[in-house]
């Protein structure tokens, strides 16, 4: 996912719920308080794409198709 699709996604208030009870369950976890950054970082690497393919199916494909039809074209060499 691109940085504008991620800012986008933050501004969808059930996403911060989301990040915030990550925030919560994670710093519970560690015992001090990990900070509403790294609760973000962490949720968006690790939740987005699942949270986004259960709620919002459709903005998902396309994006996916958007990123997709940026590498046609692009071949890479596998070893």
């Amino acid at each position: 996912m691109k940085i504008s699709e991620l800012k986008e996604l933050l501004k969808d208030t059930r996403v911060m719920e989301e990040i915030h009870k990550h925030l919560w369950i994670e710093s519970q976890k560690a015992g001090y308080n990990i900070g509403i950054e790294r609760a973000t970082d962490e949720w968006l690497r690790l939740y987005a794409e699942g949270w986004m393919k259960y709620h919002i199916p459709d903005k998902l494909k396309k994006a996916e198709e958007k990123n997709n039809g940026n590498k046609k074209g692009v071949s890479r060499k596998r070893n």
